[in-house]
């Protein structure tokens, strides 16, 4: 693996336009063509292997959560029990998800935390860095079938389910989650589903149907959200989940894999992993340099970093509901020049690793405002 400096095409901004990434640049640079990473075809063989590897660890350890209810260390409030339990027990399917890495293509990649109920970052994994890899590294390779593989999923998900229909919502002021809710609407389409766009802010509720609806009072058969499930459970909308045959999506059970306290988990079911960290749901159990964070966290907010080469933290409104600690694991810096600290975001679509995205930051800490950088393979 090698960080490979570049010009940026003079033209960039309107060809990522032209493929519906609009917020290429959103709070600066976001999208950054001055420079690739090329892998080798053995790294991507162990990007796809720890991937599928920490897939099955972490349904493994989510019916460990559930068939000893151990609700209690994830902070999970009781009204949301009921809904995780249905959900899992009924095997609503799962969509999509990202592993964070932490690999330098020596040794193995290291889970840093899983991002499984609402990972974004979608559209530039997908088909802008594809689109990019064509034009700037044409006969090259790229791990990256996201496109194709949301496509076969959402197929596979309607068939299943008997659905024609999928509504999709956010809150309508992120432009970054709009963004990726086109793009899923996109592949969605192509998988013949008809797409309805909500805020969530506008979905009803039909007491006399005992159903979602949109602004037509058309009843909503499927919903996929890019709003976390620990803000719905404790809103009026997630009291009437329980009485809901809505099929949403990720489902449920995914709020047990979002929390950080998966990680203790992990590290307790499979002690020594080479593709976990050691982890503890209490302080001072984690030798070493220490990562300390909070539950729900997103962005990289509230995380807070002691080692003996540096100390760093983050503000942000997480914390309330508790904390892990993680050992640090060295965030590579491939530029030899410092200020490139790369995190690998590895995607899975139901059940299959799907590639790649690769974001990039002054610090150590992946934060909103990290920058993302292309790959290809040869």
């Amino acid at each position: 693996m090698r960080r490979e400096l570049l010009i940026p095409r003079p033209d960039w901004p309107q060809r990522m336009q032209d493929v519906g990434f609009h917020f290429h640049s959103i709070d600066g640079v976001y999208w950054d063509e001055s420079a690739c990473y090329r892998l080798s075809r053995d790294e991507v063989d162990q990007l796809e292997d720890a991937s599928a590897e920490l897939h099955r660890l972490c349904m493994a350890a989510a019916g460990e959560v559930i068939g000893k209810r151990r609700y209690a260390e994830f902070a999970i409030p009781d009204a949301a029990v009921g809904l995780i339990e249905r959900s899992w027990r009924a095997g609503e399917p799962t969509l999509f998800g990202r592993f964070d890495l932490a690999w330098d293509g020596q040794g193995p990649p290291k889970l840093l935390e899983y991002n499984a109920d609402t990972p974004t970052a979608l559209i530039e994994a997908s088909i802008a860095q594809w689109y990019w890899m064509n034009a700037v590294r044409p006969g090259a390779d790229q791990f990256n079938s996201l496109h194709e593989k949301l496509i076969a999923r959402w197929r596979s998900i309607a068939a299943d389910k008997n659905l024609t229909d999928l509504h999709l919502t956010c809150m309508g002021e992120s432009e970054e989650d709009v963004g990726n809710l086109d793009y899923m609407a996109d592949v969605a389409m192509q998988a013949g589903l008809t797409p309805h766009f909500i805020d969530i802010g506008r979905i009803g509720w039909s007491a006399a149907g005992k159903r979602f609806v949109d602004e037509a009072d058309r009843p909503i058969a499927a919903l996929f959200k890019l709003y976390p499930w620990e803000w719905m459970v404790r809103e009026e909308f997630g009291a009437h989940v329980a009485s809901s045959d809505t099929l949403i999506i990720e489902p449920a059970w995914k709020m047990i894999l979002s929390n950080k306290a998966i990680l203790p988990v992990l590290w307790e079911l499979f002690p020594d992993h080479p593709n976990l960290l050691p982890a503890a749901r209490e302080p001072g159990r984690i030798t070493g340099a220490v990562v300390k964070k909070p539950l729900l966290s997103r962005e990289g907010a509230n995380i807070s970093l002691s080692a003996t080469d540096r100390d760093c933290a983050t503000d942000g409104p997480y914390g309330a509901e508790g904390f892990v600690w993680q050992r640090y694991h060295a965030i590579p810096d491939l530029s030899g020049t410092g200020g490139n600290h790369m995190v690998i975001g590895a995607w899975m679509v139901g059940d299959e690793p799907a590639g790649i995205g690769i974001r990039e930051d002054a610090t150590v800490i992946t934060r909103d405002t990290s920058r993302f950088v292309p790959h290809y393979f040869e």
